[in-house]
Formats: structure tokens, sequence, C-alpha cells
């Protein structure tokens, strides 16, 4: 059984960093690109942050030069740092692997609730 957690979240003053992990069990995530999404209350889910099997990352303009998604697939784990943080950044953080390779398969995580607040 495949299970992504995430953990990492928590209060922070605005400034502030956070790491978020995303560990996989079940699998191995070197065979999955992984996204990073979040979702505020009444807001739609919206990704952050990708990253794929080669190590490709993408971000959305809002978090872009203050948060850096990265891989160790040794681990299992896929980290969103995340740095100078907002108010406007309060959300649960989701964890999402899509398999890149044979069958379509994807998993999400329960997420981590991060709340930026002074």
């Amino acid at each position: 059984q495949v299970e992504l957690v995430e953990s990492g979240g928590g209060v922070v003053q605005p400034g502030g960093s956070l790491l978020l992990s995303c560990v996989a069990s079940g699998t191995s995530l070197r065979y999955y690109a992984v996204r990073w999404y979040r979702q505020a209350p009444g807001n739609t889910r919206e990704v952050v942050a990708s990253i794929t099997n080669g190590h490709s990352t993408d971000y959305a303009d809002s978090v872009r030069g203050r948060f850096t998604i990265t891989r160790n697939d040794m681990t299992n784990t896929v980290y969103l740092q995340m740095i100078n943080l907002k108010p406007e950044d309060t959300a649960t953080y989701y964890c999402y692997a899509l398999r890149t390779t044979g069958h379509l398969e994807y998993f999400w995580g329960k997420g981590t609730l991060v709340t930026v607040a002074s």
C-alpha cells in the first residue's frame, strides 16, 4: 500500500521559514514526478512547486524565489523549503506523486498545515 506522509507544518511569523517533508512508503519515488499543492480555506487547491524524476523544477509565480523543492530518491523524500513566508502562504500543503513510467498512478498525502501569522 502506497502512502505519502507530509510533515513540517506549523505556525511561523511573517518572514520566517519552514521545511516541509513528504515521505513515501510502499513504492519508490524515483518513478514519480512530485508536486506540492496548497489549499487555503475557501480556495481551490493550487500547485506551488513541482519536481520531475530528472530533478527539473517549476514554481508558481507567487512562491518563486522563496520556495525550493528538492528530492532524495534514496530516502524516498521530497522537501519544500519555504523562506520569507507571508500570511498569504497560510494553507494546508499536500504532496502529490504522479507515476511517469508504465501505468497511470497517482497518490495524495493528507496534508500538513502551515500558518503564517504574527
